[in-house]
C-alpha cells in the first residue's frame, strides 16, 4: 500500500476487539500504526455482569464501556463489517447511517464474537429472547416487572399463572445465572405486591443434557440443584424444547408449560456476519481458524496479516483442557488473548516473533443471587455467601478501567443500604406513546357540499328569511332598551 504508516482494521468493539485496541495504544508508539475499530454498538458490553443487570442489581449503564471514552488514540467507526476481501486485504464497511464502502488495509483483527444459537423450533424465533446483549438483559428485568403488574390486577387462574411464569433455556453459567437471579428478583418483588404470593411465581430451566454447569464439578452443580429447588425453582434435566407457539412451552417429556417469559441460554455460535462474508479460513464449527499464536491459519500455515480472538475464533488450547482441543469461547480466554494479541502484533510489525498464547483456566465463579453463588477451580469449591463475595470481587475487579469499577462499586454499595433497583422502565420500548396519545393533529379534510340544485329554486328563500329576519329583531331590543 502507498500509506508508509500500517493499517490496522479491528472487526468487533468486544472483549477482545476492545482489549485488543486498549492494549495497541500502549504498545503502539506514536505514528508506528494507525488503528481503526470497526462495531454497530458505541460500546463493550461486559457480558458477566448481565443476568445482574437482568435483577436489577447493576445499573445498565455501568455495565458497558463507552469506546469512545477509552480509545483516545483509535478510530471508532460505528458500522458492521459485511465483508472481508483478505486476498486484496479490503474489508467492506457498512455504515449504520450512509452508503457502504471499502476499507484498505494492512493488518486485520477480527474479534466479532460471538451470537446466540438457536435451533428451528417452532416459536422460538418469534417468542424467546437471548442473553447476548444489555438491551437483552433490560428487556428481561422490564419484562418480569410488567408482567407482576398485570398480574396483581387479574384473578387467579391460568393467564395469571402463565403472566408469573419463567422458562429459562439452557443450563450452561450464564443460564443458571440468570435464573437464579430473577428467582431472587422475584422473590423480592413478591413483597412489593399483597395480591400475589411467593407460590405464585413458577420457575423452570430446561436443559437437554443429564447435568448443569458442565465448567464446575458434578458434587457442586448438584448443590446448585439443590439450592435452586429449596428456592420454588423447577429444573427439567434431559429434557429439550419442542415448541414455543402460543404462549405454551412444549417439551420432550409431554408436558406444556404456559410462560409469558422464555429466555434462551443454550449456546452460542461465532458472528455469522462476518465469518460467511470473508475468505478467511473457517473450520468445521463455524468459527475462523486460528493458530496458537493468534494469527489466522494452521499450525503448517500462516496468512499473513490477519489475526482472531475470543468466541469467533478456534484457538488452540496447549493446557489440553479445552473442548476439542480448543479454548472454550468465555471471557476469561477472550481478555487475555487480546492481550497477547496486541503485543504479538506489535511485535511483528517491528520484525519479532509472535508468542503463543497458553492460559490455563483459573476456575469459575456465578452468582446465583444475592448472597449465593458457587467457586470452582480444580478440586477447591466454595458456595453460599463466600462463593457469592469472590464472584462480586472478581468480577468487580475485572471490570475494565476504574472509571467503570467505581461505578459498579459504588452501585453494589447503594444497594446494599438501599435494596436492589426495582423500577420498571419497560415504556422506554416506546417513548413517545403518552406524547402520541395527546399530541394535537389536523383535523381532517371536510367534505365538500354539492352545489343545491337549480330546479327546486323555492326551497333557497326559506333557508335565508331568518337571516332577513334577524336584523329588525336586533333593532326593536336596541329601542326597548334605550326607552328604559
Amino acid at each position: 500500500m502507498t500509506n508508509t504508516v500500517p493499517k490496522i482494521l479491528i472487526v468487533g468493539g468486544g472483549y477482545a476487539g476492545f482489549y485488543t485496541a486498549w492494549k495497541l495504544e500502549k504498545h503502539l508508539r506514536k505514528g508506528e500504526a494507525d488503528v481503526t475499530i470497526v462495531d454497530p454498538l458505541p460500546y463493550m458490553t461486559y457480558q458477566p455482569f448481565l443476568p445482574e443487570v437482568a435483577a436489577g442489581s447493576i445499573e445498565a449503564r455501568h455495565s458497558v464501556v463507552a469506546l469512545r471514552r477509552h480509545l483516545k488514540k483509535t478510530n471508532v467507526v460505528a458500522a458492521k463489517v459485511t465483508g472481508i476481501n483478505h486476498a486484496n486485504k479490503v474489508a467492506t464497511i457498512t455504515p449504520i447511517a450512509g452508503e457502504p464502502y471499502e476499507f484498505e488495509y494492512d493488518q486485520i483483527v477480527v474479534t466479532a464474537g460471538a451470537v446466540s444459537r438457536t435451533f428451528p423450533i417452532p416459536g422460538i424465533a418469534d417468542n424467546a429472547i437471548g442473553l447476548k446483549t444489555i438491551e437483552e438483559a433490560v428487556a428481561i428485568r422490564d419484562k418480569l416487572m410488567s408482567n407482576f403488574d398485570k398480574a396483581s390486577t387479574l384473578p387467579a387462574g391460568p393467564e395469571r399463572d402463565r403472566l408469573l411464569t419463567v422458562v429459562v433455556v439452557g443450563g450452561g453459567f450464564a443460564g443458571i445465572e440468570v435464573f437464579a437471579e430473577l428467582r431472587s428478583l422475584a422473590s423480592s418483588l413478591v413483597k412489593s405486591y399483597p395480591q400475589l404470593t411467593f407460590d405464585d411465581t413458577h420457575f423452570h430451566l430446561i436443559e437437554a443434557m443429564g447435568r448443569i454447569m458442565p465448567e464446575v464439578s458434578l458434587k457442586t452443580s448438584e448443590w446448585v440443584l439443590k439450592n435452586l429447588a429449596k428456592r420454588g425453582a423447577s429444573v427439567h434435566l434431559d429434557t429439550q424444547v419442542t415448541g414455543a407457539v402460543g404462549g405454551n412451552i412444549e417439551l420432550s417429556t409431554g408436558e406444556t408449560i404456559p410462560s409469558d417469559l422464555i429466555i434462551w441460554t443454550a449456546g452460542v455460535m461465532a458472528n455469522p456476519t462476518v465469518v460467511r462474508g470473508g475468505d478467511l479460513p473457517v473450520e468445521e464449527r463455524g468459527r475462523i481458524r486460528t493458530r496458537a499464536d493468534l494469527r489466522v491459519g494452521t499450525e503448517d500455515e500462516v496468512v499473513e496479516g490477519a489475526w482472531a480472538a475470543g468466541d469467533v475464533s478456534a484457538v488452540p488450547d496447549l493446557t489440553g483442557g479445552g473442548v476439542g482441543g480448543y479454548c472454550v469461547p468465555n471471557a476469561q480466554h477472550a481478555v487475555r488473548q487480546a492481550k497477547l494479541l496486541a503485543k504479538n502484533l506489535v511485535a511483528v510489525l517491528r520484525g519479532e516473533l509472535p508468542r503463543e498464547y497458553i492460559h490455563k483456566n483459573l476456575g469459575a465463579v456465578a452468582g446465583l443471587g444475592l448472597w449465593v453463588g458457587v467457586f470452582q477451580s480444580g478440586n477447591i469449591a466454595l458456595k453460599g455467601w463466600i462463593a457469592w463475595l469472590a464472584h462480586r470481587g472478581y468480577h468487580g475487579l475485572a471490570m475494565p478501567s476504574w472509571e467503570r469499577k467505581w461505578r459498579v462499586l459504588w452501585g453494589w454499595w447503594n444497594n446494599f443500604w438501599l435494596g436492589r433497583d426495582m423500577v420498571n422502565l419497560s415504556t422506554v420500548q416506546n417513548p413517545r406513546y403518552v406524547f402520541e396519545e395527546f399530541a394535537a393533529r389536523p383535523r381532517p379534510p371536510q367534505p365538500v357540499e354539492a352545489p343545491a340544485d337549480t330546479a327546486a329554486p323555492a326551497a333557497a328563500p326559506a333557508k335565508k328569511a331568518p337571516a332577513r329576519k334577524a336584523p329588525a329583531k336586533v333593532a326593536a331590543d336596541a329601542e326597548k332598551v334605550a326607552a328604559n
